[in-house]
């Protein structure tokens, strides 16, 4: 049997040389020029040290022309009375017993809940609850927490100030961890 004759390179071989060739003779990183970045003169609590010359090859504006051209005037003079700001009152400090706004974790398999008689968080703190059922913790402010359960985990998260009562079922008892939230 003789073989078809060979009828050329085909269009779409063609085309793939095509681009090829035009990517070969184009650079990865031409040269452009670029405007540079405009540069605010230095202020009054600038450093001494003189800046080393521009770079560029763009043209230097007048010192004259760059410090009118970059700076804001300033804001008219105020004629209205001002009242002066309180001031503002010292950080309120936790009491050392308290653990601030952290997450909490309770885990239930490796915790004698009877010596567990009281928590204190910062507003935002978290009692992660592990290995107990939905529906079994309670508390007794549900405005102060936001509750949710997960694959045996609840998180109660402390978002208002006060006491909150939160009872934890354990073994055919109850036991109940006040938490103080500052």
């Amino acid at each position: 049997m003789a073989e078809p004759p060979c009828r050329g390179p085909r269009p779409a071989a063609l085309a793939a040389l095509a681009v090829l060739a035009v990517l070969a003779g184009v650079p990865a990183c031409a040269e452009r020029p670029v405007s540079p970045l405009p540069v605010r003169p230095p202020g009054p609590a600038a450093s001494t040290v003189a800046a080393a010359p521009p770079t560029s090859t763009a043209p230097a504006l007048e010192p004259s022309t760059a410090t009118l051209s970059s700076r804001r005037p300033a804001p008219p003079p105020s004629t209205r009375s001002r009242t002066p700001r309180p001031a503002p009152s010292a950080p309120t400090t936790l009491p050392g017993a308290c653990l601030g706004a952290v997450r909490y974790d309770l885990v239930l398999a490796e915790t004698e809940l009877a010596l567990v008689k009281s928590l204190c968080f910062g507003t935002g703190g978290v009692l992660r609850i592990q290995g107990i059922g939905p529906g079994l913790v309670t508390v007794d402010r549900e405005d102060l927490v936001s509750r949710s359960y997960e694959a045996g985990v609840v998180d109660i998260r402390f978002v208002r100030t006060g006491t909150v009562v939160v009872t934890i079922p354990q073994d055919g008892r109850t036991y109940p961890i006040t938490v103080v939230v500052v």
